[in-house]
């Protein structure tokens, strides 16, 4: 066996892994399979003769090329999402049963942190990645690294408070909204809504529990992308297509029910939000 065969059979031999640690970066399969290719041609192009630990070293050359495609991601200006599909090669099937396996509303949390603070958590506290390992991919030292691991790690777990009698009963409504807009059920979602319940906008509104309930039962096709999250400690819903945050739904309440429903598409509002997994 000569040298670029060696090389294609243990890249085989790790693809799986790499396509991994990709996904959980990006959140998105297409996306997972165009950086793992790109790791491909750069494996391709070094001279790996003296690598100890190949499996190791594919790791960060996968782990460096997401950090690239996330920043890049970050500093596009992307248009408000129009509801429908993102396009990509990535068979939705297959892409519904990876986001159950890492957990939807996980990848939507991880689309909040920054690229940074994305990877060394991924690499970190899913693959057990050293932290010395991590600093030279993102630029900062051992110490550095794991800092942004701890901020993220705070960010996607939240910090542990006793039980909140409001809080949970907030997130019972939350689901419940979620769940009836799914169904298509609505009376379901009137028992949820407050009768003077408003949706906002950045250009309109809509009062009034019927309306309410009409259009979330117009905008239904959506629900599948959505999990209820924290929303600066408040529950709510974010919509998120293979991982990415597009659309979060922040809600406020009396009289146990809900009471009114802000829409945030603008990437920048939506970065400064700060979104964390329901226990």
């Amino acid at each position: 066996m000569d040298g670029n065969d060696w090389l294609a059979a243990r890249f085989e031999e790790n693809r799986s892994h790499l396509r991994a640690v990709a996904y959980r970066m990006l959140g998105s399969l297409a996306e997972a399979d165009d950086a793992v290719q790109e790791a491909w041609l750069h494996a391709g192009r070094a001279d790996v003769g003296g690598v100890a630990n190949l499996g190791g070293w594919l790791t960060t050359v996968v782990a460096r090329v997401c950090l690239d495609m996330l920043r890049s991601r970050r500093s596009r200006r992307e248009e408000p999402w129009n509801g429908a599909e993102p396009a990509g090669r990535a068979d939705p099937e297959h892409e519904a049963v990876l986001a159950d396996s890492v957990g939807l509303a996980l990848l939507v949390v991880l689309d909040a942190l920054t690229p940074a603070e994305r990877l060394a958590f991924v690499l970190h506290d899913m693959f057990a990645v050293p932290f010395d390992d991590i600093a030279p991919i993102v630029g900062r030292s051992p110490t550095a690294a794991r800092q942004l691991a701890s901020r993220a790690r705070r960010r996607v777990r939240g910090v542990p408070a006793p039980p909140d009698r409001d809080l949970v009963r907030q997130e019972h409504l939350v689901r419940a909204f979620l769940a009836a807009s799914r169904d298509g059920d609505f009376d379901a979602l009137l028992a949820v809504l407050h009768r003077d319940v408003e949706v906002r906008t950045a250009h309109r509104a809509v009062g009034g529990a019927r309306a309410v309930a009409g259009q979330a039962l117009t905008y239904a096709h959506r629900a599948r992308f959505a999990e209820p999250v924290l929303v600066d400690g408040v529950p709510g819903i974010a919509v998120a297509p293979r991982g990415r945050l597009v659309l979060v739904m922040a809600f406020t309440f009396a009289a146990d029910r809900i009471a009114s429903v802000e829409i945030i598409v603008d990437p920048a509002r939506l970065a400064r939000l700060v979104l964390r997994c329901l226990p």
